[in-house]
């Protein structure tokens, strides 16, 4: 008998929400290792083809155009955004570099950083930057040169 779909894509969704390891669902959806990574490699491929054109891009010259728009009108002339950075602990950090990712928290953390519109649009993501930099050392050395680079 074949796997259906929905075994499948549940297995999928798993290894991405819970951060497991492929070869961990074989106990829980009864698929192998090669087949979930497999499966997971489909999937996230599908879900790229599909909201690649509208979702999974840079703003182009005519989206910053009505951001810059929609934020004067709100009262922020020239604002793109909204920047922020949030800290996800890393469990798993080595402890060579514990340090190096250990900040105010006192634990390992990685930092998200993410610039958003009003109408909830993240229109730029920065994964990977340790946890002891504070938000403006990591807006300094964050690749966010996507909005410098167009002339509105």
């Amino acid at each position: 008998l074949g796997l259906s779909t929905k075994q499948k894509v549940t297995a999928a969704l798993r290894i991405l929400a819970y951060r497991v390891a492929s070869d961990a669902m074989d106990e829980y959806s009864c698929l192998a290792d090669t087949t979930s990574r497999n499966t997971l490699h489909l999937f996230t491929q599908g879900i790229v083809k599909l909201y690649k054109e509208e979702f999974l891009r840079s703003p182009n010259v005519s989206d910053l155009r009505k951001i810059l728009y929609d934020n004067a009108k709100q009262g922020f002339p020239g604002c793109i955004g909204s920047l922020d950075c949030t800290h996800w602990a890393w469990k798993n950090c080595p402890v060579s570099l514990a340090g190096k990712y250990k900040g105010k928290e006192k634990y390992p953390t990685v930092v998200l950083e993410a610039v958003a519109t009003q109408d909830t649009r993240i229109w730029h993501a920065f994964f990977g930057s340790p946890g002891s930099l504070n938000d403006l050392n990591i807006l300094d050395q964050s690749p966010r040169g996507w909005f410098k680079k167009k002339k509105v």
